[in-house]
């Protein structure tokens, strides 16, 4: 009973999720509280958008001396919806593995258009670096992550230094990146919710991040789902992993079959993780930087 009991709440949560009704809060309505110690509502910008969220986990970290490792998320929806509240399961099932997890959220189109919200992202990383001590985390540990569009953010923050720089925050500050499912090479813009966003067809020059990998930029772990319809996966995730092998970053590929866009970011909340270990595999990713640090920059294309 139990075991048919959790296959349709997860059933149920993946049709909100695809569907994009109401988005995740069945999800979160699911989701624990007991894992972390919950900080709402920080400003750390001038807009009212620019908010966000800390997640400090109960538990001791690894090591008491140097405190939490830390993950700043930014969270998808093309650049036009979203919003950091939607995203507490993943930062739960992040907090619970010993990681502090900020969700900030950034202006969005009609608001703003390319490159505000980057702006927007790189003064949550300001704040982050500048604070993130006060809630156990160890700042020089610092990663950044996104999803699809969250993403490119996430992207465009650790391979270009522009955005960083602005805000007062050196890239060589960022330990190292996760991008899932990400647009990184996507002009022309077939999406046309996005379109506006990067002015289609007059594309800002200089707005993808393919265009800068170096190899100053940090380790890197890039998810992917084997299929996916909204966000190429061979040009965007696999041709990144390449030009960033290329040039000696070291990087971890994850195909993961049995996910989809939508259900890559939903396999964070505990119904749906059988869909794929991407919460381990982003987890330890961060929790092993030490080894890691050491990897190949040929490491293989995993697939799951």
């Amino acid at each position: 009973m139990l075991r048919i009991t959790l296959a349709a709440i997860a059933l149920l949560i993946l049709a909100v999720i695809v569907s994009a009704c109401s988005p995740l809060r069945i999800v979160n309505g699911l989701t624990t509280t007991d894992t972390y110690s919950a900080t709402v509502n920080i400003e750390y910008g001038p807009d009212a958008r620019n908010k966000l969220d800390v997640y400090q986990p109960k538990l001791p970290p690894q090591s008491a001396q140097v405190g939490f490792p830390v993950v700043v998320f930014f969270f998808g929806g093309s650049w036009v919806s979203g919003d950091r509240a939607s995203y507490r399961f993943v930062a739960e099932a992040l907090a619970a593995k010993g990681i502090l997890v900020i969700v900030a959220d950034y202006r969005l189109y009609p608001q703003v258009r390319y490159p505000d919200f980057l702006n927007d992202c790189a003064l949550a990383v300001a704040w982050v670096q500048r604070e993130g001590s006060r809630f156990g985390g160890d700042t020089k540990r610092l990663y950044l992550m996104g999803h699809s569009s969250g993403a490119y953010n996430a992207a465009m923050l650790t391979l270009d230094p522009r955005w960083l720089t602005a805000a007062g925050v050196k890239p060589s500050a960022v330990a190292g990146w996760i991008g899932l499912a990400g647009p990184y090479d996507f002009f022309p813009m077939t999406n046309k919710q996005a379109q506006p966003v990067f002015n289609h067809p007059d594309y800002p020059t200089g707005s993808q991040p393919i265009d800068y990998v170096t190899k100053a930029a940090p380790r890197t772990f890039l998810g992917v789902p084997a299929t996916d319809d909204v966000v190429n996966p061979e040009r965007n995730t696999k041709q990144l992993a390449e030009k960033l092998r290329a040039v000696g970053v070291p990087v971890t590929l994850k195909v993961y079959t049995g996910a989809s866009h939508a259900s890559l970011i939903g396999a964070f909340a505990w119904p749906l993780r059988r869909i794929a270990p991407v919460l381990d595999d982003v987890a330890q990713f961060v929790l092993d930087e030490g080894a890691a640090s050491s990897a190949s920059s040929t490491l293989p294309t995993i697939t799951h």
